[in-house]
């Protein structure tokens, strides 16, 4: 009886070291991300759809950030906030959550390959105060990310939430 037991908790024990080993080879600096989003449903009028389409950013993680995501983190707005954060040896999951101007929920998806590259997804659904209006919406942001270096110059590090 003592032996699966000692098994079982050398078994937890090593499953839970190789997460921290994994998690400790990501690389905090700077990162270039190219992020590609699409509306499902836009709260905009027909055309007038101003946000979209691909875009590459430098972002700048810290160590922090690697321990709490294991990637770079999700960008959120002011009322936004990041929960439920599952971490994994190649990827991670959570959920977004905001209020105030803009109100809906989210899910995060991020995997990564190796110590250097990482994609990511974001799908959120909710309403906008436009006006007196309230308009829902739905979009999708994908992205990659790729490891720059250490230095990342004058880039700040984003704050997430």
């Amino acid at each position: 009886m003592r032996f699966p037991r000692a098994l079982f908790i050398a078994v937890t024990c090593l499953f839970a070291l190789t997460l921290v080993a994994s998690a400790q080879t990501r690389k905090a600096g700077l990162w270039q991300v190219t992020s590609n989003m699409t509306w499902q449903q836009s709260p905009f009028p027909a055309g007038m759809s101003h946000m979209g389409g691909a875009h590459t950013t430098s972002v700048c993680v810290t160590q922090e950030q690697i321990d709490k995501y294991g990637t770079v983190p999700p960008h959120t707005q002011r009322d936004c906030q990041v929960t439920h954060v599952v971490k994994t040896s190649h990827g991670m999951t959570a959920e977004m959550v905001c209020s105030g101007h803009m109100q809906g929920k989210g899910t995060i998806q991020a995997s990564w390959s190796d110590e250097t590259h990482a994609t990511s997804k974001v799908h959120f659904t909710g309403k906008m105060q436009m006006g007196p209006d309230s308009k829902s919406f739905e979009w999708t942001v994908e992205s990659t990310s790729v490891y720059s270096g250490p230095d990342c110059g004058s880039v700040k590090p984003i704050e997430a939430k």
